[in-house]
């Protein structure tokens, strides 16, 4: 196997990890009501991408999101011939987790449907979609009628989702920089993952706080094919979009704005060439 091919088998078991955690969570609040209050929801879904960070970091470097693979390559010398095996790696480990999540809660599912009297694909069956891709505003908390749907456009949400990317890519870039004397070293991942955790919980009821396009459409696939179709994608108002370009153009700004604004008053590296 190639370095290549194992890298990216590392995003794919990564993304994996982290997309069932995560949206198994939501799956469990959802239609369990075994997780209460969104701060439960998202200490669980950021112990998901601590514990798939550890678990794949020494592999690949655990992007596991692809506003992070191209903000690394576009300010860390990530090589950029590897973003879009990166990418297919990384979408192919949610769309799995999300046929888990689909298999494992089908039950839950179709019972949640026929209390709710959804039809499934129909308008309204977003409240159970939002199990695999997401949604804005939060279904659980505003509903999917028109009133709801005004208070949120397409171009506010995405905004939201560049937002909360560009904060989670500062703060890794923070978290990792060699320079950072106060970097939290073997425990990094769980500030990521803390971090991921905080955001969820200031901006889940806007747009159920995705900030990872693999996260969003890997599971937004699963759900059209099971039957969600229009539902799924392109979604409501034609905005399943919201949840790629928002992270992408994000996550790079979160990058740039570390970069010139706090790397450069940074101690210079004194390591002796050679050392490390």
């Amino acid at each position: 196997m190639t370095p290549l091919a194992r890298a990216c088998v590392g995003e794919l078991v990564g993304t994996f990890l982290l997309v069932l955690i995560g949206t198994g969570s939501v799956a469990s609040a959802v239609l369990t009501g075994a997780l209460t209050g969104l701060w439960q929801v998202a200490v669980v879904w950021g112990f998901g991408v601590s514990l798939a960070i550890y678990a794949t970091a020494a592999i690949s470097g655990a992007h596991l999101n692809p506003a992070v693979t191209l903000s690394f390559a576009l300010f860390r010398g990530f090589p950029r011939a590897r973003v879009l095996p990166y990418w297919m790696a990384q979408v192919a480990g949610a769309a799995l987790a999300g046929a888990v999540v689909l298999v494992v809660f089908g039950p839950f599912i179709d019972r949640f449907e026929a209390a709710h009297h959804l039809v499934r694909g129909a308008a309204g069956s977003e409240t159970a979609a939002m199990v695999f891709g997401e949604y804005f505003p939060n279904p659980a908390m505003f509903g999917t009628d028109a009133t709801a749907q005004a208070l949120v456009s397409p171009l506010a949400a995405a905004g939201v989702e560049a937002l909360g990317t560009g904060v989670l890519v500062f703060m890794i870039f923070a978290l990792v920089e060699a320079r950072n004397s106060v970097s939290p070293g073997a425990t990094t991942p769980l500030f990521i993952g803390f971090t991921v955790a905080v955001l969820i919980s200031l901006f889940a009821p806007i747009t159920q706080a995705g900030w990872n396009p693999a996260r969003d459409f890997g599971p937004r696939i699963i759900a059209f094919l099971a039957g969600w179709g229009d539902i799924a994608i392109p979604g409501p108002r034609g905005a399943f979009w919201v949840y790629i370009v928002g992270p992408l153009v994000g996550g790079p700004i979160g990058a740039m704005l570390y970069d010139g604004l706090l790397r450069p008053a940074l101690a210079p590296d004194t390591t002796p060439a050679g050392e490390s």
